[in-house]
């Protein structure tokens, strides 16, 4: 309705995964640099995960878009509780294999001969697994399995999983799928837009569909749909659909905030509206109180504050080597896939760096004034 009153081409707010709008938010950016370097190792597994509309199949199928199917074989699948031996059978159907009965060791050999045949034509295979969490642990280390076919000294099947947070929780801790955490090698966990994304992200997605600048929206509307959606994408579309749709029952040519509460206790009332995903603290900003000292009696521990700093020092290093090595594949596929976030990702790594001697000088201040609280707070227990 409202895509009709606003001359609208499309529904700019769909709720179902479309690569074509397919919006680069930070947190987007970095999944897919991490993705175009775990694709260019060729390899073992690629893990994302986020929240329930944190847009990780836009993500992917925009991936996928750009992919040349002559030099990848891209299967997909979406999970349910699949057992060990059914998720062998899923794979085999996802690459078109048709296996008679449900026999495990003839489904096993099918797929093992389609990689050969498929390296042999000089395409290499991807496995896209959706909503992995629902697999048991038993079908995961299946997947591990699969990943053991090779052709001389060469993977045949790389594997892709994503998944809800708590499919992170058990990859890193379940001690059964110790042999596929030494198999991943390139991870990130989708977090919520910034708030200053919102503007952008909305506008995105209108103008993909012709709009131009009916309806306009007051600046507020941005910062309280933030706050309201707690930045995941799809509740954003959920609010903004609805949002429209009493602009042009109202026939606004303008969306205040007023509108925007309006739509949001209508959608309480029908319990509608999600509940906003956890806001990141804010780093502490000049001006701002001194921090607190410890309760009597806390331990402070340097030593550990000193480990963090250098698994800090690690992390930037990391990065920089995935920037260079991604920024030298020679997979033209995969480079035309992540080119424009190369360069995104070493703006970011700089920025990054800043921030951390920035923060490095904040912790050490902190360190010494906390010591010096603590040695004089002795001193005063020892006079007594």
């Amino acid at each position: 309705m409202f895509d009709d009153f606003y001359g609208l081409s499309g529904k700019p707010f769909q709720l179902t995964p479309d690569p074509a709008f397919y919006f680069r938010s930070g947190t987007h950016r970095k999944a897919l640099s991490y993705l175009g370097y775990g694709l260019a190792q060729g390899e073992g597994f690629i893990v994302i995960t986020g929240e329930v509309g944190s847009g990780k199949s836009t993500l992917v199928a925009h991936l996928t878009s750009t992919i040349d199917p002559q030099q990848l074989t891209v299967a997909q699948i979406v999970t349910s509780k699949l057992d060990e031996e059914e998720i062998v059978h899923v794979v085999a159907q996802a690459f078109g294999l048709d296996i008679a009965g449900h026999d495990k060791a003839g489904a096993l050999g099918a797929i093992e001969a389609f990689l050969h045949e498929e390296a042999r034509a000089g395409r290499r295979c991807l496995l896209i697994v959706d909503e992995a969490q629902n697999l048991s642990i038993a079908a995961q280390e299946e997947l591990r399995m699969l990943s053991n076919f090779q052709l001389g000294n060469h993977p045949l099947l790389q594997t892709l999983l994503l998944g809800q947070p708590e499919f992170r929780a058990t990859l890193q801790e379940h001690e059964a799928l110790e042999q596929l955490r030494q198999r991943v090698i390139a991870a990130h966990h989708l977090g919520p837009m910034e708030k200053g994304e919102v503007e952008p992200y909305i506008i995105h997605r209108l103008e993909k569909v012709g709009w131009n600048g009916n309806p306009a929206f007051d600046q507020q509307v941005f910062a309280d749909l933030h706050t309201a959606s707690g930045g995941i994408p799809r509740r954003v579309n959920q609010i903004a659909n609805r949002l429209l749709l009493l602009g042009a029952i109202e026939k606004r040519a303008r969306i205040d905030a007023s509108m925007l509460q309006s739509v949001l206790e209508d959608m309480k009332l029908e319990k509608t509206l999600p509940a906003s995903a956890p806001q990141p603290s804010e780093e502490p900003r000049s001006g701002q109180a001194e921090p607190q000292a410890p309760p009597r009696g806390q331990q402070f521990d340097r030593k550990a504050v000193e480990t963090m700093l250098a698994e800090r020092d690690a992390q930037i290093a990391e990065l920089q080597q995935a920037v260079i090595e991604l920024s030298t594949q020679r997979d033209d596929a995969i480079a035309a896939a992540v080119r424009p976030e190369i360069e995104t990702m070493q703006e970011q790594l700089a920025r990054f760096e800043n921030r951390m001697i920035e923060q490095e000088r904040t912790i050490r201040q902190t360190l010494t004034m906390l010591i010096e609280w603590i040695e004089n707070d002795l001193d005063q227990s020892r006079a007594a």
